[in-house]
């Protein structure tokens, strides 16, 4: 039967139709709806894990245990994971075990765009690409399948474009995968020196056979074509690849670690002139190079960002495709932004008037660095606010007023934000750590985490405890505020920033879009009272807009936080349908 799946989705299917019985992974875009979908299948134990580090480490440790398992992770998530990969791939498996890494090119959802094949090639694993849906299912069994002949971990590298694109797949039934018996194996699993060393040169006589594995893999093939000009593509270059030179003959790679570089020098000889095409880095390229094989590459075509079928065509035959015809109809930009009712605005609407340096964090209050509340000086990686901010206020010392803020959310937080508060407290670091508790992970889309005490599948489970957490690990000044409250947020920062050493405020309040009656109601702008003086545009509110000098809020958007009427210097904002 076929169905119209995303990449995400096939892989969640393929999952199930392949035996996989353990599976899981942290959110993040674009591979989340992976772990969704998996856990629609009863027949697979899902969660979602603190971090991708740990997601790694279950999977992992249920393919040790016997049971065909899998771990999702964008691509930044595989460096979280990466101290488990790296020994994973001396260790090998027992049942067979795919790490799914979401590569985003273009960087859509993501503070880089490094390309994981070299985290493959790093690690010494094989790696699939799939070009389409169908691909992305049918080669989640053939990794398992590797995995297992090979005794290796099996990287399965998807791509925005694949894993949020749509196709038809053939589907199957379930196969039925009897659980390996697990037996105890220090030398194999154990990983002091003594045994490590012995594994480090099975690992080498492992890529020898699986050099002569790709060579025959099914995945790597020849479309017949125009020789004038030869194409080696994989993932969704190869898409890209095949409709902008549909003439042209393409070698398609299924399987790009290890290459087979026996095949492609036979392709090679029989045209005229070969380019690479790959998105971001010379990936391919530069290992053709290095075996003697004459290519085009990135001499030709972008490093940079997404390809498409008009920027190929334009490059590799000059043609440059016209441009579609204007509608009549332009639609306003629309810059990213909080949404209306945020609880994470008022906090930042309250450090932007604080002479304090504002070290940030992964997640939707990112957006507070956009106008017009300009606040985050720093974002880097998951976690890395309350580390940052750790050296930021050594740096600072002596300067006038130059307070530091650590500001991240609860997801967050748990994931890699505790060892830095260990450490700020340990240190006896002067920064104060707000966490914004909106009791989700919103940026990707609504999941469950350990504060919100329920798990992937449904089941309830122990609510963690934030200000447990904080105190225990030593924090003396330990606050919880609700955020929209904007006098008693500027209260409790202050309080905080007074303090000797780290202190700790929790910004307690539901995402307006998981209780979205949380609120009375939308807010109106009494038009006789309003002096246009526009400082609840400030905010940053969706809702709030001012056409020809009159400030307007729209009640089909207003959830009614009341953050507006609170800066208001008029009173002239107040509860829809009250004097």
């Amino acid at each position: 039967m076929k169905q119209l799946y995303s990449g995400d989705e096939a892989v969640a299917r393929g999952a199930w139709e392949a035996g996989v019985e353990i599976a899981a992974a942290y959110p993040g875009t674009p591979s989340t709806e992976i772990l969704e979908n998996i856990a629609k299948y009863k027949d697979i134990y899902a969660e979602w894990s603190v971090n991708e580090k740990v997601a790694f480490e279950v999977a992992f440790g249920g393919a040790v245990a016997g049971k065909r398992a899998l771990a999702a992770m964008k691509h930044v998530g595989v460096n979280v994971a990466a101290d488990a990969l790296m020994t994973a791939a001396y260790t090998g498996v027992n049942a067979g075990f795919v790490l799914v890494s979401a590569d985003d090119p273009g960087m859509h959802s993501s503070q880089n765009e490094q390309d994981n094949r070299y985290l493959a090639k790093f690690a010494q694993i094989p790696m699939l690409e799939p070009a389409d849906s169908q691909e992305a299912k049918d080669f989640v069994r053939l990794a398992l399948e590797i995995s297992e002949q090979y005794d290796t971990p099996v990287m399965l590298r998807m791509t925005t474009r694949v894993c949020h694109g749509k196709g038809l797949v053939e589907t199957g039934e379930r196969i039925s995968i009897l659980p390996r018996d697990y037996v105890k194996d220090p030398q194999k699993y154990v990983m002091i020196p003594a045994n490590a060393r012995k594994r480090h040169v099975i690992v080498e006589q492992r890529n020898k056979k699986l050099a002569e594995f790709s060579e025959q893999f099914s995945g790597n093939y020849v479309i017949p074509g125009d020789t004038s000009i030869g194409i080696i593509a994989g993932g969704i270059s190869f898409q890209y690849a095949r409709e902008a030179m549909p003439n042209a003959a393409i070698f398609k790679l299924g399987m790009t670690n290890p290459l087979p570089i026996k095949k492609i020098i036979d392709f090679a000889e029989q045209v005229k002139v070969l380019v690479v095409v790959e998105e971001l880095e010379p990936f391919i390229e530069e290992q053709l190079r290095a075996a003697g094989i004459i290519v085009k590459g990135k001499d030709i075509l972008p490093r940079l960002g997404e390809y498409s079928p008009e920027l190929l065509r334009e490059k590799l035959t000059g043609q440059v495709t016209p441009a579609a015809p204007q509608e009549a109809l332009t639609l306003p930009g629309r810059p990213p932004v909080m949404c209306a009712g945020c609880p994470h605005r008022a906090v930042f609407q309250v450090l932007k008037k604080m002479n304090v340096v504002v070290s940030g964090d992964i997640g939707c209050y990112t957006l507070s660095t956009l106008p017009p509340l300009n606040t985050m000086d720093t974002v880097v990686c998951m976690g890395s606010s309350i580390g940052m901010a750790q050296g930021m206020v050594r740096a600072l010392e002596g300067k006038k007023n130059k307070r530091v803020v650590s500001v991240l959310g609860d997801s967050t937080f748990i994931h890699s934000g505790i060892p830095s508060l260990v450490n700020a407290v340990y240190n006896r670091a002067n920064i104060t750590i707000i966490i914004l508790d909106n009791r989700i992970t919103a940026m990707t889309g609504h999941q469950q985490n350990p504060g919100t005490g329920v798990t992937l599948q449904g089941q309830q489970a122990h609510e963690f405890d934030f200000v447990a957490m904080a105190q225990a690990a030593g924090v003396g000044s330990v606050q919880i505020v609700d955020p929209i409250d904007v006098e008693e947020t500027k209260a409790a920062i202050t309080r905080a920033l007074e303090q000797e050493g780290p202190s700790v405020v929790i910004a307690r309040r539901p995402c307006v879009l998981v209780d979205r009656k949380q609120y009375e109601g939308p807010m109106q702008i009494d038009p006789e009272k309003c002096r246009v003086c526009k400082i609840c545009l400030r905010i940053g509110c969706p809702a709030i807009s001012i056409e020809n000098e009159t400030i307007r809020i729209d009640a089909s958007v207003c959830f009614g936080c009341s953050l507006c009427r609170q800066v208001c210097p008029h009173e002239s904002i107040s509860l829809a349908g009250m004097e």
